[in-house]
């Protein structure tokens, strides 16, 4: 079989011309030219960001990368951070305990310290010891007490009544005083006498340790002690109380030593 060869004209309206840069595509045989190297760059570029539905474009495979490494890069850093903030907190509680814990221990030393300093030696004491009695007698004036027969006679109901009520109050006087409280034992009324006002006889009776009798004799339960004691009690008494018949007139008072 002969084959004609056909020159290829060079005028555009022979045929297509092809530069040098340009293959003429095989197959379907549509004569399109293939791009050079630059251009299906670009295109692989481009078909590497398809297009979505709507229009719009959709990330690339290397931009999801860079966003998933971004974000596993954001995560430590906060995990960091917040793990710091719990640190701090922590902490802090800590410290606010101590402090409450170190103030309390402080507060309860210093109660313990005082506590230890307020004890007084001689409030460890044993009555059962005091066996030697000093006893004073003693009268006082009743001015608001107007007498009548019956005090005459102290086995009488009103001698009684009133000298139960002085004895009380004698009684109260005596053993609410820090110096004479640990030593006194009694008080009685003895007799009511007829004055210009109803006068009282009295008996007070202290009991002391044999080993300390001298010391307490001169200076506790001397006459001038006890005495001052019973008066200061007088002049101190309500004012509500000097219109009543227990009233006891702090100028009256006499006292003397029982030998």
């Amino acid at each position: 079989m002969d084959i004609e060869l056909q020159a290829i004209g060079e005028n555009g309206k022979d045929g297509a011309t092809c530069s040098p840069n340009e293959r003429v595509a095989a197959g379907n045989g549509d004569g399109g030219a293939s791009r050079t190297p630059d251009t299906a760059e670009k295109d692989g570029l481009l078909f590497g960001q398809p297009a979505s539905s709507n229009g719009e474009t959709v990330s690339s495979h290397h931009t999801t990368e860079a966003q998933r490494t971004l974000g596993n890069t954001f995560c430590p850093r906060k995990m960091n951070s917040v793990c710091r903030i719990s640190r701090e907190r922590v902490r802090l509680l800590l410290i606010i305990i101590c402090i409450v814990v170190l103030i309390c221990a402080a507060i309860g030393i210093s109660l313990a310290m005082c506590a230890a300093i307020n004890v007084d030696g001689d409030d460890n004491f044993d009555s059962s010891s005091f066996k030697v009695p000093r006893s004073f007698n003693g009268s006082f004036q009743l001015p608001n007490r107007v007498f009548t027969e019956e005090l005459s006679t102290l086995s009488s109901n009103e001698s009684q009544a009133l000298a139960a009520g002085l004895q009380e109050k004698l009684d109260h006087l005596y053993r609410s005083s820090p110096a004479l409280g640990r030593y006194f034992s009694k008080a009685e009324i003895q007799a009511f006498r007829n004055g210009s006002v109803v006068i009282a006889d009295y008996q007070l009776t202290f009991v002391m340790p044999e080993e300390q009798q001298d010391q307490l004799r001169n200076f506790t339960l001397s006459r001038e002690m006890v005495y001052n004691v019973f008066r200061q009690f007088l002049y101190d008494q309500e004012a509500d109380e000097s219109g009543g018949q227990m009233y006891i007139a702090p100028v009256s008072l006499n006292m003397l030593l029982r030998l």
